[in-house]
């Protein structure tokens, strides 16, 4: 089997990784990097519990194969908490029970993380229209748009201490 070699940015760091050259950047990830928030659903790319940020935008790592990422800064959960804090995104969806299960979760934080640093204060359709990608079977949706805008306010500012 080929194998592959590239050089990226993972949640902030350069990282070097060689892998078989057949692989998604979800299985990349999850196998090679070992960063397992982002989640295995349907390979499919319907489901969008494997979303991560490829240079900024919201993609499902199930349908990016790891080869095309060479170069190139992807953001996973894991990336959104930083020093010890969590991002406010992590904190509203703790606080308002965005979360249930919590298979979904990872995809839900990092796509509306995208969204709020391209549009600091969404209206609720926008919430809705940028988290249409990502299925939940547990919440109903409700909690996660709350959470999303009570994140409004300090999303953009530094994250907060994690609570022990």
């Amino acid at each position: 089997m080929k194998q592959a070699h590239i050089a990226l940015t993972v949640n902030g760091e350069a990282t070097e990784v060689a892998f078989d050259s057949y692989k998604t950047l979800l299985e990349v990830l999850r196998e090679d990097l070992h960063l397992c928030g982002t989640k295995h659903g349907c390979e499919l790319g319907e489901c969008g519990a494997c979303a991560v940020l490829l240079d900024g935008q919201p993609v499902l790592s199930c349908l990016v194969l790891g080869v095309e990422c060479a170069d190139r800064h992807v953001t996973t959960v894991e990336g959104l908490a930083a020093d010890g804090r969590l991002h406010p995104l992590q904190e509203t969806f703790a606080d308002l029970g965005a979360a249930q299960c919590g298979y979904c979760t990872p995809a839900f934080l990092v796509t509306a993380k995208a969204l709020l640093d391209e549009h600091p204060n969404p209206t609720r359709d926008q919430i809705r229209e940028a988290l249409s990608g990502v299925l939940c079977r547990c919440t109903g949706y409700q909690q996660i748009f709350e959470a999303v805008e009570a994140a409004i306010p300090t999303a953009t500012s530094a994250p907060r201490e994690i609570k022990e």
